[in-house]
């Protein structure tokens, strides 16, 4: 996933000028299509809050034929330009025909040409906000309070600062268990693990068959991410749970929510759940073993979807539910933001761009397209593994944003927490492992003087 100002390279104009008569959007029938590694930062996974304060106090924005001018969206989803985009601007002009649409494809670091963007004070009408504290947000972009979606949005207030809403997500994205349903079949998996012992069940029966049960990628070390950053949340049962480090020398403990959770990994490493040589994974590779059977799970993003179907299965072999992390029947998975719309403060046509940013949210099926949870509370996937998913009736627990402070600590103590995910499951005693990143954090915090 992933200017026509200054000369940037590597930067190409695509503009749609579609004129069309009419009202109304069509029904979105856009297919579900691959997509990379999840763009969104697994460490950063959002917030939650309550309502803007000035939620209600904007008037509501023009529509339809009332609204005219023409729009630049600098976007990083290249593959799309000529091809989804084209008949999302049909669809979007029979509601707004006087609206003209520019895509400007990013090709380059989109957070960084973003940032250079803002630097030149030359800012697209539609973008995605890079990576910059909310106290600016302000400076660049404009309030999107008078949508009216402010009550359905998911991480509302993620990009948000002193009660207004600068920034939608495009795309929610979770972590379950992506699994092969022939492999399930055949080794007499009749029913979704919906408890640890059931998962821990599953795995024997797929280990007795000559299958790997679950596919941890584990040399490659990012595929770990979830084991430390999402489930320990999920465990804790507390979205802020990362930030709790900010008030604590010793955070890492065996009956805490990293604990917990490395432990539940270790333990799948125990008993031969996991690759035969944890330290020679590959992750090409494993997608193809994924999609033949020769492996039955992962534990991703529902982004890794689409890539195991496209390694060389079909799309209903491929199924995805929730990771039961202990045995209370209870089933929480962590939820995620991808990129975030904004509209530029200083757009000469900002109700034009107000107007094609809530369509995208609302009419486009962008969502489906590529592989995401709605942005909007309650709206159903009609994504088939999504379905299956949510019909669990798995809670979805929004994180919060990572303290700058706790960061700080993090880097000053060299802490990286997948690499420590890797030392716990391999050490002959893992309370030493933490141990030696407490003593490390302990002193971090100390140096600076929190």
């Amino acid at each position: 996933m992933r200017n026509k100002l200054f000369s940037l390279s590597f930067v190409i104009i695509m503009i749609f000028t579609l004129s069309l008569t009419g009202c109304g959007a069509n029904n979105n029938n856009s297919t579900a299509a691959t997509t990379e590694e999840p763009a969104a930062a697994t460490s950063a996974p959002g917030n939650t809050g309550g309502d803007p304060a000035a939620a209600t106090t904007e008037p509501a924005a023009p529509s339809g034929g009332d609204i005219s001018g023409t729009i630049i969206f600098l976007t990083n989803r290249t593959d799309m330009i000529g091809k989804e985009y084209d008949e999302y601007v049909k669809r979007f002009n029979e509601k707004y025909p006087n609206i003209k649409v520019e895509f400007e494809a990013s090709q380059t670091d989109y957070n960084q040409q973003a940032k250079v963007r803002m630097a030149s004070g030359e800012l697209p009408d539609v973008m995605f906000v890079p990576n910059i504290p909310n106290s600016d947000l302000p400076k660049y972009f404009a309030p999107l309070d008078d949508l009216g979606l402010n009550d359905q949005l998911t991480f509302k207030d993620f990009k948000s600062h002193e009660g207004q809403l600068y920034g939608i997500t495009s795309g929610n994205s979770t972590s379950g268990i992506v699994y092969n349903k022939k492999a399930f079949a055949d080794a007499g998996i009749t029913e979704v693990p919906k408890t640890w012992n059931e998962f821990l069940a599953a795995c024997e029966k797929l280990k007795a068959k000559g299958v790997v049960p679950l596919a941890s990628n584990f040399k490659d070390k990012w595929p770990l991410n979830d084991w430390v950053y999402a489930v320990p949340r999920v465990i804790a049962g507390n979205p802020d749970f990362p930030n709790e480090k900010l008030t604590q020398d010793a955070p890492f403990t065996m009956d805490n929510g990293y604990g917990k959770s490395l432990g539940l990994l270790r333990e799948l490493n125990e008993k031969g759940y996991l690759e035969q040589d944890i330290n020679s994974t590959n992750w090409e590779q494993s997608k193809k073993d994924i999609a033949s059977g020769k492996f039955a799970m992962y534990f991703l993003g529902n982004w890794v979807i689409n890539q195991v179907i496209g390694a060389g299965t079909t799309s209903d072999n491929v199924g995805f539910f929730p990771l039961p992390y202990d045995n209370s029947g209870t089933l929480t998975a962590p939820l995620s933001p991808d990129f975030f719309y904004a509209v530029a403060k200083n757009s000469k046509n900002t109700d034009a761009a107000k107007a094609f940013v809530k369509w995208m949210i609302e009419e486009s099926g962008y969502e489906d397209f590529a592989g995401f949870i709605s942005p909007l509370k309650g709206r159903e996937s009609k994504l088939t593994q999504l379905k299956e998913f949510q019909s669990t009736g798995v809670v979805l627990q929004e994180g919060t944003v990572d303290d700058a402070k706790v960061t700080e600590i993090t880097n000053k103590a060299q802490l990286d927490l997948p690499a420590m995910a890797q030392e716990f499951v391999l050490a002959k005693d893992p309370q030493t492992v933490f141990d030696k990143w407490n003593k490390a954090w302990s002193k971090a915090k100390k140096d600076l003087g929190y």
